[in-house]
């Protein structure tokens, strides 16, 4: 039974929770719940509890204690105690719990053992959102993973990585009518061994660099036209945003992701098979 002065401990986690102190308000919810873990209260606290080591990142206990929560919560409708048991359970690498917390949300997957890796549809992700943001386009494989298959202007980042994103989007960006969610970031989840480069190459028309991208992305690589980059004030980036690539003839800068020979290759068989002129010069690593 919950002690009388327990109602002074849940002020204070209340408290903790309001001024956003996480260490202090999983740790006062973690008192109430050894107190009483399967009161009126609880799954409530047991999410609370989960919710704020996430907001640390400490994803073994987030993992832990989204487990409780998810026990105490209703299968099949959508309860978010489940989502962030599927992101703690990815982080950690249980992919028969990250399995069942989706399936308890409500996802039909395809049946399967291990680690999940479907092809979920085109997102956009914001990368490190609390640092150097930057907006890329990603292949979802799972409830919570997209690949990057931008090349980023940022070099600590690369095309090809995996990255948890959150549950909830932030944001949207409107291709040809087609609305596409913008998640932020979590962790990136797996590296890519794919380095980026830069090259100047000039083209007298659009067409040419449309090509490069395409013949990049026909091996499994990327290129980024420099001219695509687009710059929004945080306010804009949150909303909902008419995206359009904006791509412009002759001389700029290509972001690539490729083996620094395979790249020269390519590069030399796009020149080549134009008609007219178009040329390429300086690749150089730059991550």
């Amino acid at each position: 039974m919950v002690r009388a002065f327990d109602g002074r401990l849940v002020r204070k986690a209340q408290d903790a929770w309001d001024d956003e102190d996480w260490p202090r308000a999983a740790r006062l919810l973690e008192e109430l719940l050894a107190r009483d873990p399967d009161g009126e209260q609880a799954p409530a606290r047991w999410y609370d509890a989960a919710l704020a080591y996430k907001f640390m990142r400490d994803w073994p206990r987030a993992y832990e204690l989204g487990k409780q929560a998810a026990a105490r919560a209703p299968r099949g409708r959508q309860d978010p105690a489940f989502w962030n048991l599927g992101i703690a359970a990815t982080v950690q690498g249980d992919w028969a719990t990250a399995r069942d917390a989706w399936a308890g949300y409500g996802i039909d997957l395809p049946p399967g053992d291990g680690e999940i890796e479907e092809n979920l549809g085109m997102t956009c992700v914001r990368l490190d959102p609390e640092g150097e943001v930057e907006i890329v386009w990603a292949l979802r494989i799972c409830p919570t993973r997209a690949r990057v298959l931008s090349v980023p202007f940022n070099t600590a980042r690369r095309y090809g990585e995996i990255v948890v994103h959150d549950g909830v989007p932030n944001g949207e960006r409107v291709v040809d009518g087609h609305r596409f969610p913008v998640f932020d970031e979590l962790l990136c989840w797996k590296a890519s061994d794919l380095p980026t480069l830069s090259v100047t190459v000039s083209t007298p028309d659009t067409a040419g660099i449309d090509e490069l991208v395409v013949l990049f992305d026909s091996r499994g690589f990327g290129a980024e036209p420099s001219s695509s980059l687009q710059f929004l004030c945080k306010c804009c980036s949150d909303g909902s945003v008419e995206q359009t690539r904006s791509v412009r003839a002759g001389g700029q800068t290509v972001w690539l992701a490729a083996p620094e020979g395979e790249a020269r290759r390519l590069l030399d068989d796009w020149a080549g098979d134009a008609g007219y002129e178009r040329s390429w010069a300086n690749l150089h690593p730059v991550s």
